[in-house]
């Protein structure tokens, strides 16, 4: 099993995509329900590592787009929330 620290390298360096990827991957393993508990505790832990870089990287997104529109001048905070209508 990799360590913490080179796992936490090996997942900053992918891509939102790929860490998506492979947490989809994950989930549908658990969701299975067909592993051993020391294998599904195991795939949690990645689980849970993919979706903090993934978390991370959109966070690192948002500010790039945030620091862009500053720049341009045309900052307009909104919410990413989606409306009543976009959600029917």
């Amino acid at each position: 099993m990799a360590s913490a620290g080179k796992r936490n390298q090996t997942t900053q360096a992918q891509s939102f995509e790929e860490l998506l990827s492979q947490f989809e991957q994950i989930v549908t393993k658990l969701e299975d329900g067909d592993l051993p508990l020391d294998e599904s505790i195991e795939l949690f832990e990645k689980g849970m590592s993919l979706s903090a870089a993934g978390m991370k990287k959109l966070d690192d997104a948002e500010k790039r787009v945030q620091l862009l529109l500053e720049q341009s001048g045309k900052e307009r905070k909104q919410s990413f929330e989606p409306t009543e209508e976009e959600e029917e």
